[in-house]
């Protein structure tokens, strides 16, 4: 799919009040336009002098999941250290050398939406319809938002709890969570074609799991019970593997051996929990192994460093998610920890109360890693007719990852 060309921008960067401020960059207005469930393009910002901005953001998809780390340890990107980046695609003025505030504005962060996880699971569904039709069966949700299910469901994809719900020999894509072992020798017993959508970062906890087990160590497990994701990696190793789903659940732990004991984590925790979590452990367990690298992804903890940047100017932050979302509840929370009055969790424009608004002059405004663009610029568009005209990006870090398509449905090399 090709991208919509963009609209001539300018930025105009504004000299800082000191060492320490965060530089901004003054643009004008955006462009936007309603896309489907297709990642769509940030919109770039013209440069024009109005009033009320009018919010708006490319056809097409944004960039294919490609995201870049702020430093490369693993794959993993932080906002450590780095000064966040404004740009305000929106009229009226800035705070800067005495200029006016507009009356209400919203924070918008960056980075948001998609992650490349994410967005190589959906392609991937796409695909397999391209390329088999429909129907194509998916266990569980392939990513955990309603409206992308939806949409996919339209294209002829059928989401089904189990293996066992689908017909033998059909294509199956297993979802972006991960899947147990047993899962996949349920569905070779049933002669299934199977797509492993599984994110990287989540196949890199699950080797972590078995080769933490094949050395003899108990694993503790940091994650939410019931989630899809812990229920695939504590496949892995059951009797071996313990959920720990808080700082407080640390104290009912009971290990073989409490000079074998190493911590693993779900991948789309809070941070900060994670770590007060880990705290508690290694008190019980001062020798207590650490992962060889993060396991909470890149997208997460990007997501929720940009949201602290815009938290603390914010009366109220407006994620866009599903409520099954573990990233993006994450993100209501980090929002109140980070000094927010009030953080709210919507599906989309449409479930904003009014009153939430009321008395409000900045509104901050995120999504979760499973949320496409379009969903974004939906709420933009309720904001600006709700007065909030004046739009200000605050990037906390780049991203630039690329996930490649599971092999499954990479073109076959030529034979020589």
């Amino acid at each position: 799919m090709q991208h919509a060309s963009l609209p001539p921008y300018r930025h105009v960067t504004v000299p800082p009040h000191d060492s320490s401020a965060v530089a901004r960059t003054a643009v004008a207005r955006t462009a936007v336009a309603r896309t489907a469930v297709a990642r769509t393009a940030v919109a770039r910002t013209t440069v024009a002098r109005t009033t009320v901005a009018r919010i708006a953001a490319p056809h097409g998809r944004a960039t294919h999941g490609r995201a870049t780390h702020g430093r490369a340890t693993h794959g993993r990107a932080t906002a450590s250290g780095v000064a966040p980046r404004r740009v305000s695609p929106g009229g009226g003025s800035l705070t800067i050398r005495g200029m006016a505030v507009p009356t209400r504005r919203v924070l918008l962060a960056k980075p948001r939406g998609y992650c490349a996880g994410v967005d190589r699971a959906v392609q991937t569904v796409e695909m397999a319809l391209e390329r088999y039709g429909a129907p194509v069966y998916v266990r569980k949700q392939i990513v955990h938002n309603k409206h992308v299910v939806a949409a996919l469901e339209r294209r002829g994809a059928v989401f089904v709890e189990e293996t066992a719900d689908v017909p033998e020999g059909a294509v199956v894509v297993f979802s972006a969570h991960g899947v147990a072992p047993q899962v996949r020798a349920d569905a070779m017993a049933r002669n299934l074609h199977t797509i492993d959508a599984t994110c990287p970062l989540v196949t890199k906890v699950h080797s972590e799991a078995r080769r933490f087990a094949a050395q003899g160590f108990d694993i503790l497990l940091i994650g939410h019970e019931g989630h899809e994701e812990v229920v695939g990696t504590t496949g892995e190793a059951p009797s071996q593997i313990q959920l720990v789903d808080g700082p407080a659940d640390g104290a009912g732990v009971r290990v073989r051996d409490p000079a074998k004991v190493v911590w693993l984590s779900q991948t789309t925790l809070s941070v900060d929990e994670t770590n007060e979590t880990v705290a508690a452990l290694r008190e019980r367990f001062p020798t207590l192994a650490d992962p060889p690298s993060d396991d909470i992804c890149y997208a997460t903890q990007n997501r929720q460093a940009a949201v602290k940047q815009i938290a603390a100017e914010s009366d109220v932050v407006i994620v866009v998610g599903s409520q099954n979302s573990s990233n993006s509840v994450r993100l209501v929370e980090v929002a109140v920890d980070a000094g927010a009055r009030a953080a709210y969790l919507v599906d989309d424009a449409e479930s904003i109360n009014p009153a939430w608004l009321e008395g409000v002059t900045t509104v901050g405004l995120s999504s979760g890693a499973s949320v496409p663009e379009d969903l974004v610029a939906g709420v933009l568009e309720h904001l600006a007719a709700s007065g909030f005209g004046h739009v200000e990006e605050v990037e906390a870090v780049e991203e630039r990852m690329f996930f490649a398509l599971p092999h499954e449905l990479r073109p076959e090399k030529p034979a020589r």
